[in-house]
């Protein structure tokens, strides 16, 4: 079982670790304060299977993750990441969690909405709970907040996503690890044979349980890329059920294989800093074989 860490735990060791072994002076600290923090790194991926249809040849998603909106990252900010995605035209954007670092305390909804709601993507908007979601009783916030924004909210559930051809693939979306009640079963339960299926978890680590069921591609976030990583050591701490699977494409099993790819996420939580660790936006691009 996962050893769960308290506040003072996490900021004590990440902290000061940071600062002692780095040495930083004022201007390490202005790099990992305010220069990293608003860099962007866009990853590109292709996702190929047998069970992708044709058709979605060249159809291209968009992955966002951890904004964390209310800590270190503002509502300017975001305004010009979502300017960003929407200038690279993808036809499915998705969402995997931590919009706001405190829900329930947040005050600045009625800015936020305008700039969700203007996110286009003609085959859809999705997302799934984080555990910020869930946090300070945030679960209704977050979810009315999406929901009102067009986005589809998918809590243990599955949806297809079809085009005109009648070709489709399938995409889960099960809730968080942390705060939340995850469950695949349920999730997978209106999914045809032979059909490509794609996982929301907010947490990585899941994959290893995701990899037992008929589950092609998992897309995950939650880790931050462990958000301040030193040479040598890595990352300083990372959070729960993304220990094992921080950051990047992994592969698991070897009859029945699953993908897993980890977003490195947009804003920062607990610390205020990101070293070795940029902000993050996925792009992915289906390829039939």
């Amino acid at each position: 079982m996962t050893k769960k860490q308290t506040r003072r735990t996490f900021l004590k060791r990440s902290f000061g670790s940071f600062l002692t072994v780095l040495g930083l002076g004022s201007g390490g600290y202005l790099y990992a304060h305010q220069i990293e923090p608003a860099l962007l790194d866009i990853s590109e991926l292709d996702i190929k299977h047998p069970f992708i249809p044709k058709s979605f040849e060249g159809i291209k998603m968009i992955q966002f993750s951890d904004t964390h909106l209310g800590f270190q990252y503002n509502l300017s900010q975001f305004k010009k990441l979502a300017a960003k995605i929407n200038d690279l035209q993808p036809d499915i954007i998705l969402f995997t969690g931590d919009l706001m670092d405190e829900p329930n305390k947040y005050t600045e909804i009625n800015k936020l909405v305008p700039i969700l709601d203007k996110l286009h993507a003609p085959l859809g908007k999705y997302c799934i709970f984080g555990n910020h979601d869930h946090g300070g009783y945030g679960s209704e916030i977050y979810r009315n907040i999406m929901e009102t924004t067009n986005f589809t909210v998918l809590l243990n559930e599955s949806i297809p996503i079809q085009l005109k051809d009648g070709g489709s693939i399938y995409l889960l979306g099960i809730d968080d690890a942390m705060l939340g009640n995850p469950d695949l079963p349920l999730a997978l339960k209106r999914i045809p044979n032979n059909r490509f299926t794609l996982l929301l978890s907010h947490a990585p680590d899941l994959a290893e349980t995701a990899s037992q069921y008929p589950i092609h591609w998992q897309i995950s976030g939650h880790s931050h890329g462990g958000q301040v990583k030193l040479p040598f050591i890595g990352a300083l701490v990372i959070p729960p059920f993304a220990q094992k699977y921080p950051e990047g494409l992994y592969t698991l099993g070897e009859v029945n294989p699953l993908t897993l790819y980890v977003n490195r996420g947009i804003g920062t939580t607990r610390l205020p800093f990101r070293f070795m660790a940029k902000p993050e936006l996925t792009i992915f691009t289906f390829k039939s074989i």
